[in-house]
């Protein structure tokens, strides 16, 4: 049994087998293979958890909306199927969902504890193999009911593509209302699905890019309450701020480093030119990665924290580059027409996402960590400001379109882009980790 601790949450989870069934967890004939190019989505059925009232189905709902979203799933409609499930831990007729294609199954119930916390459990089946996946059960309080269906569908994902999911997870984003010329901006966080919205800010003061740490519980944004512009650092769960610097001449918002000890940024200095800095956040020392007479911005590490991507005009117009994480061999790797900005490296270290700025449009897209492979995943008037989901499958970014802009997400392939739901105009959205 593994436990997961976090305020006001505990999720266990414990795998289940069926040996009162006489089924045994077995390897399963149906998977989805992500690395191909061309993924048909994978018809699945996902039924109404048993008991709890409303919760079962509004369970079944979040795994159902967040599977679908993944565009490598194909949920079947409910109005299809022909075995309505009582027992979710006794075998299904399986034929009953081979009938209507349904390759994978899911079960499940929920239940409340005499403690008050709620039990949900579900189990996976391969219906064309006639064998149960996986199957495990979690136990949360009534708060964290959205997150149980979350890691639920993390747990399918995961088993279905071998690779993690990405639904448990958080967006921190700059809420912005208001008439344009008068923006009211607020610092916010929510459920990547766009739900749990809360605000981190009053909206008093203009605060801009914030991105998370590795840490998960930690971001770092920047603010001109002070009618400069400052970076803080601020524990999301506590609320507790501290200053890590003024910096008058930022270009840039700094990100962390891998092991969340530096963050990186472009700063402007008295000698007129803009170069990248890491600063230590234990000593505040900041060292100097860039001395060109050009404008070098937008610095990312790599997840290994040993190279750190940019961007640089030293060519004549803004490219990408890469150097060493000290700053040593620094070599440009895009070559295509256009502008290109805000460069982030994937968390899965084979790829860096990108805005590109050619012919009148906005695109973002992705290329090699040595700029070969360059893919267009979405063109629009104005969009900007890639952010990766912690898996590397998924980009989230933000494009401006009637009166204001909005979050939107694109997968890899470039053919399943989703509109995040906001109340509010939203943009410079930054993806957190898998929560624990």
């Amino acid at each position: 049994m593994k436990s997961i601790l976090k305020p006001l949450l505990m999720v266990a989870a414990m795998a289940m087998g069926m040996t009162a069934a006489g089924t045994l967890p077995a390897l399963a004939l149906v998977e989805l293979n992500v690395n191909k190019g061309n993924v048909e989505p994978l018809p699945i059925a996902i039924t109404d958890f048993q008991g709890g009232d409303a919760l079962g189905a509004q369970i079944s709902q979040i795994v159902t909306a967040d599977l679908k979203r993944s565009g490598l799933f194909a949920p079947i409609d409910k109005s299809a199927f022909i075995e309505k499930i009582t027992n979710p831990d006794a075998a299904p007729r399986f034929d009953d969902w081979k009938v209507i294609n349904a390759q994978a199954l899911v079960t499940g119930s929920v239940s409340k504890e005499a403690d008050g916390r709620i039990r949900a459990q579900y189990r996976l089946w391969d219906t064309f193999a006639g064998q149960q996946m996986s199957g495990e059960q979690f136990f949360a309080n009534d708060a964290n009911q959205r997150r149980v269906a979350h890691i639920i569908a993390d747990a399918i994902y995961e088993r279905l593509t071998g690779e993690k999911g990405y639904f448990d997870t958080r967006v921190v984003f700059i809420d912005e209302s208001g008439a344009k010329n008068a923006r009211k901006k607020r610092l916010a966080i929510m459920d990547q699905d766009g739900a749990n919205v809360r605000y981190l800010s009053d909206g008093k003061s203009i605060v801009l890019t914030p991105r998370f740490s590795p840490n998960r519980q930690e971001i770092t944004y920047m603010s001109y309450e002070s009618g400069q512009p400052r970076v803080y650092l601020l524990q999301i769960e506590t609320g507790q701020r501290e200053l890590v610097g003024n910096f008058p001449g930022m270009t840039f918002a700094p990100r962390f480093s891998p092991d969340g000890q530096k963050v990186i940024m472009s700063l402007l200095r008295d000698d007129g030119n803009s170069n990248i800095f890491a600063m230590d956040l234990r000593s505040r020392s900041t060292t100097r990665l860039t001395n060109s007479t050009a404008i070098d911005t937008s610095p990312s590490y790599s997840p290994d924290g040993s190279k750190v991507v940019f961007t640089s005009d030293r060519g004549g117009r803004a490219q990408i580059y890469a150097m060493g994480a000290d700053g040593s061999g620094q070599t440009r790797i895009s070559f295509g027409d256009g502008v290109y900005s805000t460069p982030v490296w994937s968390p899965r270290g084979d790829l860096i996402a990108f805005t590109k700025q050619t012919g009148g449009e906005f695109q973002i897209g992705v290329m090699k960590t040595d700029g070969s492979g360059e893919r267009i995943l979405s063109s629009g008037f104005q969009q900007e400001g890639p952010t990766w989901a912690p898996n590397g499958r998924v980009l989230m970014f933000f494009r401006d379109s009637a009166g204001g802009p909005k979050l939107v997400s694109v997968d890899l392939t470039g053919r399943n882009e989703q509109s995040i739901p906001t109340a509010n105009f939203a943009s410079d959205p930054a993806w957190s980790p898998l929560l624990e």
